[in-house]
């Protein structure tokens, strides 16, 4: 409705009504559509600053998709890490294991990659630090699966070399034992059998009558044939792969230096010269420089009975005959 104004006039004690101008009624106007359009961006305005602008949402759903995606692609490098780290547990704890060679050093596989700032590109971005964590997880796959494929390539070649590696292996009883009767004493410490003093006993000695025939326990090339000081008349194979293996004590050889021996192939003969109280072979394998237990290669010439039978045997104080 339409207002209507009056003035007072005293004159004539009445009140006399008032037409604005139009210059007035154009002014009220534009005080009426400046205070709408006030309360309008007013209200405009708050909504924008409670909801944002449509373009300010659509990045606020799209960053929120992306923090998602980075969560996802974390979850699963670390999947794929895991899977990494099982693989790196089997090349070193299994297929190395078997193919006897050292693991991969630690110091190579926890390598890290160069450079103090390479990420410091990435620190402007929005999610930088999601973004740096999921960076430096794939550069430390990358690293580890060349490592480990590099790894590999050495095992393939290794593998080739297994079937000459199992020939040259010490791997059978270098006398005839199957009952295991000829079992006299095994590798550990023992009372010496001429001074009676406790000693290291470093290899096996298999009770044998004089003659008996002594075999090579493994593919190789005489290293040595003759007499050694204490050990009387002995022969030492050298096969290859970091493996030696001792006869001692033979009263006769069969082979020469530098010949090449078949494993099962008769070198000698029992006997009982050198440091001895009785017709015997002692064996020795020495693996990588140091003795080692006889006992343990053995693999191809017993049974899994006759194998814990030969090392309860080998383990008790029986008689050391050198």
């Amino acid at each position: 409705m339409r207002k209507v104004y009056y003035i007072y006039n005293p004159k004539t004690r009445t009140y006399d009504r008032i037409y604005p101008t139009r210059r007035q009624r154009l002014l009220s106007i534009i005080r009426r559509t400046s205070y709408a359009l006030g309360v309008l961006m007013l209200i405009v305005g708050g909504l924008y600053w409670f909801l944002g602008t449509p373009s300010e949402n659509a990045l606020r759903i799209e960053n929120s998709e992306l923090e998602a995606q980075y969560e996802v692609l974390s979850r699963q490098l670390d999947e794929a890490l895991g899977v990494l780290e099982d693989l790196q547990q089997r090349d070193d704890n299994l297929y190395r294991v078997i193919l006897q060679t050292e693991p991969i050093s630690p110091y190579i596989r926890k390598s890290e990659a160069g450079g103090i700032n390479r990420y410091e590109h990435l620190e402007e971005m929005a999610n930088a630090e999601m973004i740096i964590e999921n960076a430096q997880k794939i550069d430390y796959l990358k690293r580890q699966l060349y490592i480990q494929s590099k790894s590999y390539d050495e095992i393939i070649g290794l593998c080739k070399q297994n079937d000459e590696r199992l020939q040259c292996i010490p791997a059978i009883q270098p006398v005839s034992n199957k009952d295991l009767k000829r079992t006299a004493s095994g590798y550990g410490r023992r009372i010496d059998p001429i001074y009676k003093t406790i000693k290291f006993h470093h290899g096996m000695d298999f009770s044998a009558d004089t003659g008996t025939p002594v075999y090579a326990t493994g593919d190789g090339t005489i290293k040595s044939s003759g007499w050694e000081s204490g050990y009387g008349i002995t022969i030492e194979i050298e096969h290859g792969f970091g493996y030696q293996t001792r006869y001692a004590h033979l009263s006769k050889t069969q082979v020469r230096r530098g010949q090449k021996v078949k494993r099962g192939e008769v070198i000698g003969l029992v006997g009982s010269t050198g440091k001895s109280t009785g017709p015997h072979l002692h064996y020795e394998v020495v693996n990588k420089g140091r003795k080692v237990n006889p006992v343990n290669y053995y693999f191809m010439d017993l049974t899994a009975e006759e194998y814990d039978q030969m090392i309860q045997m080998a383990a008790n104080h029986g008689k050391v005959y050198d």
